[in-house]
């Protein structure tokens, strides 16, 4: 059985700051990946990355864009099996935003230490609980 990964934070900025750290090229270099070269926040627009050298690229699509509210994209290795998806939900708190990450499909990709699903883990709670975090921080004070 495929268990969601769920990983939820609160956040004390606007939800449209936080909506624009997840749409915008530019932040999302600075929190999410460095590698990102092109994206945009539409339905079936694909992610470009820079390649860096490593065996696992990255071959994302957005899937789902609820404006302010929604975005979604899949997560595949380009020459692996399996096929997952990302979505950041928003809700507006007050002047805070909370955000609700699901990464589902993980039991698809290869039974391999790079897939460990511990390693999606510490990566999502890395990401959002402590590089986003601190991105929004910085830019809301």
């Amino acid at each position: 059985m495929d268990t969601p990964l769920i990983v939820e934070q609160i956040y004390a900025t606007p939800i449209e700051e936080v909506w624009q750290a997840l749409t915008d090229k530019n932040k999302m270099r600075v929190w999410y990946f460095p590698q990102l070269q092109a994206f945009e926040p539409v339905v079936g627009s694909q992610f470009v990355f820079t390649h860096d050298g490593s065996p696992y690229q990255k071959e994302w699509r957005v899937t789902q864009v609820v404006a302010g509210r929604k975005l979604a994209h899949s997560w595949v290795y380009q020459g692996y099996p399996g096929w997952s998806e990302v979505i950041f939900a928003l809700v507006a708190e007050g002047d805070k935003t909370r955000l609700t990450l699901t990464h589902t499909g993980l039991a698809s990709f290869p039974h391999d230490p790079h897939f460990a699903r511990h390693r999606f883990e510490d990566g999502w709670h890395r990401i959002i609980g402590t590089t986003l975090k601190n991105y929004l921080g910085k830019n809301h004070n």
